[in-house]
């Protein structure tokens, strides 16, 4: 059994009575939140005039959610380079186990004052180098594709 993160809350059920699909992407935001104090991301990230945008992002769904589910979530990075991050979200009913859901997301670092990307300070790369778990992204990647 895994921790339960957030609980399906009324406004995020549809009329089919299942999690509607954008209320997946605040969950999976969520399970961001508690991933970034671990790679040196967050509040004292933005304190150096520093952010994380999402550039693109995936998600697949495997069961629905109902109303009242508990939601866990593992995390992981999947791999990363001077100004961007690809990460994984994998949810799952917290206290039944079956996997619900799956996202991944890749962020760019910004300068928020300019408002442009910018590269990774050396001690958050080396946070992403301990974090690597080298799986194979399922749909997004570093690099653009054609």
């Amino acid at each position: 059994m895994r921790a339960p993160l957030c609980t399906v809350l009324p406004g995020w059920v549809d009329h089919y009575r299942h999690m509607n699909l954008a209320y997946y992407l605040v969950a999976f935001d969520l399970a961001t939140d508690a991933l970034w104090p671990a790679l040196g991301l967050g509040p004292g990230f933005r304190d150096r005039g520093l952010g994380t945008f999402a550039a693109e992002s995936w998600q697949s769904y495997d069961r629905e959610v109902t109303e009242g589910a508990p939601l866990a979530f593992e995390s992981e990075v999947l791999a990363h380079d001077a100004k961007r991050l690809l990460c994984r979200h994998v949810m799952f009913h917290a206290e039944e186990g079956w996997k619900a859901a799956e996202n991944e997301v890749l962020y760019l670092c910004v300068d928020l004052e300019a408002r442009r990307v910018a590269a990774w300070p050396e001690d958050v790369l080396a946070r992403f180098a301990a974090r690597t778990t080298g799986g194979a992204p399922k749909r997004l990647s570093l690099t653009r594709r054609s």
